[in-house]
């Protein structure tokens, strides 16, 4: 049993053919962007039934996405950006169930993790820095945005040191959204595997340890670190989803 290859099977991408190269860049089909397409697909299905559904187990479902999309909108959007949450909501929407959908996708047995993926978490947060640019650009207009970096009152020739320093401490913030999202997925499956994986090492001493001393248990704790996954999956869709509001709203709102 090759824990590793199991690991690497997991969480790692794989490349099923490329599309093309340019210099030291190509562009392949691999299990996760197929993933991503899989998981964008089934979100919008799963969603249009629920915008649709008026009775049986689709109300059911449309209770529960609403649900959550009002929290959203309630406890996220509408506190950050007040008058101005109809404009950002969709977005934020759609970032939180597509990151709790790919979450969630990667908890099913022989699935892709893709948010334990850090191109993928990269991406995300790069999306973020986007929309911090992009929205204080359009409230405030470009010089406005930029002069909103640097606090007033600082001597001309601090300017910009400290205009530097705030542009990096922004980079960071989008670092730090994608290093914990990656970090706590990736982490997560590690330990399941982990246990799992306990079993067969045993077994190597004898079959009857490996089945009756450590298996129970190590299914057991791999279950329950599998049910803190399912809080941890909704967890980090809100707190990337809660942060990214946060960053948005302090480049949209100055004061």
């Amino acid at each position: 049993m090759n824990f590793e290859e199991i690991l690497g099977h997991h969480l790692l991408d794989h490349r099923y053919f490329s599309l093309f190269s340019v210099g030291g860049f190509t562009l392949a089909v691999s299990k996760h962007s197929v993933t991503l397409w899989a998981v964008s697909a089934i979100l919008v299905l799963v969603l249009s039934l629920a915008a649709r559904a008026r009775s049986g187990g689709g109300l059911m479902l449309r209770t529960g996405v609403e649900v959550m999309a009002l929290f959203v909108r309630d406890k996220i959007v509408a506190p950050v950006f007040g008058h101005d949450a109809d404009a950002f909501l969709p977005y934020f929407l759609t970032l939180f169930f597509f990151i709790l959908g790919c979450n969630l996708w990667g908890m099913l047995p022989g699935a892709a993790a893709v948010t334990g993926n850090i191109w993928v978490t990269a991406a995300l947060a790069a999306c973020t820095f986007l929309l911090i640019n992009l929205a204080g650009v359009r409230k405030h207009g470009i010089f406005s945005h930029l002069a909103n970096f640097v606090p007033g009152g600082l001597p001309k020739v601090l300017v910009p040191l400290i205009f530097v320093i705030e542009i990096l401490g922004l980079c960071a913030k989008c670092v730090a959204l994608c290093i914990r999202l990656f970090a706590n997925i990736f982490s997560g499956h590690i330990v399941s595997l982990a246990f799992l994986c306990m079993i067969f090492v045993f077994a190597q001493f004898g079959k009857g340890l490996a089945l009756f001393g450590v298996a129970p248990f190590a299914v057991g704790l791999a279950l329950f670190v599998g049910a803190l996954d399912l809080l941890v999956a909704l967890i980090q869709a809100y707190i990337f989803t809660l942060l990214t509001a946060v960053f948005v709203g302090m480049a949209v709102h100055t004061h």
